[in-house]
């Protein structure tokens, strides 16, 4: 009897904690409301720094070595060459780039992890680690890196109002913008971000993100700003890559693909590839 007793009272206990934990994962009043669509506020092509023109208008404080590698990826891009990203391989931006919203993004705020995820290149699932956990000692490194977070009650009300996430672990490579903004190649780099509903309009909201590269002579930051949809059931695309791509890379060279699906050249007297693999014709 005892033991059944027990074995009652574990499984009380079991059924509370767990009605306790999903009472905690729906309870919403801690939270700023991030439901809904977010879109780019700002109109035109997609930059970087929004109060910026892309390109060389962004300004970028670029090392002379990197400003080099840039510069040379634009005579390519105006040789007729397409730039590298998205380009051949279908790669994702990964970080800081994901956050232009390239596409509608989704935040979806759970109180251990916040996700943030758009369908761009592929469908991308960046998780904001907010259970005070500590930096790995060894991680692989993604395009988007490892973010861990911290929920901020800075007007004391008893509701959150900012995320602080820091970003790092990368793999590459990874750009700024379309433009080729370059950042370093040893993926170094540290993302910092503070996200925050506008006080005056909460269907605005911002992300400052600042941005420590070896490329750059200092850090970058820029304001970006989302806009939510007004539609309660927004429609969410489908983005696949290879299925829009019209270029593809072999050895060191980016050539494109014609409607028939046949090689073409990206740039004046361009070098075909070579059929060394191949029995010669006859």
């Amino acid at each position: 009897m005892l033991h059944r007793n027990a074995m009652g009272a574990l499984a009380l206990a079991a059924t509370l904690c767990l009605v306790a934990a999903n009472a905690q994962a729906i309870d919403e009043t801690k939270y700023p409301d991030l439901k809904g669509q977010w879109r780019r506020a700002d109109t035109g092509e997609p930059r970087f720094d929004p109060s910026k023109p892309p390109g060389p208008g962004q300004q970028a404080p670029l090392t002379a070595e990197y400003q080099a590698v840039f510069e040379a990826g634009l005579r390519e891009r105006a040789a007729g060459v397409p730039g590298t990203w998205p380009g051949p391989s279908c790669l994702p931006p990964g970080m800081p780039a994901i956050m232009t919203a390239y596409r509608p993004l989704e935040i979806i705020v759970t109180p251990d992890i916040t996700y943030i995820r758009t369908d761009y290149i592929r469908e991308t699932r960046r998780r904001i680690y907010t259970d005070a956990r500590a930096w790995p000692h060894e991680t692989e490194g993604g395009f988007d890196g490892y973010s861990i977070g911290r929920w901020i009650d800075e007007d004391r009300d008893g509701r959150y109002d900012v995320l602080e996430v820091e970003t790092r672990h990368f793999k590459g490579p990874r750009a700024f913008e379309l433009s080729g903004i370059p950042l370093h190649e040893d993926n170094e780099t540290i993302v910092k971000e503070r996200i925050f509903l506008d006080k005056a309009d909460r269907n605005l909201l911002h992300d400052e993100i600042t941005v420590i590269d070896k490329a750059l002579t200092r850090p970058w930051t820029v304001m970006k700003t989302y806009r939510r949809s007004p539609d309660e059931q927004p429609v969410w695309e489908e983005y696949i890559c290879v299925w829009i791509n019209n270029t593809i890379r072999i050895g060191s060279e980016t050539y494109l693909l014609d409607k028939d699906g046949y090689l073409a050249p990206a740039k004046k007297d361009q070098t075909p590839p070579t059929l060394k693999y191949f029995p010669a014709q006859r």
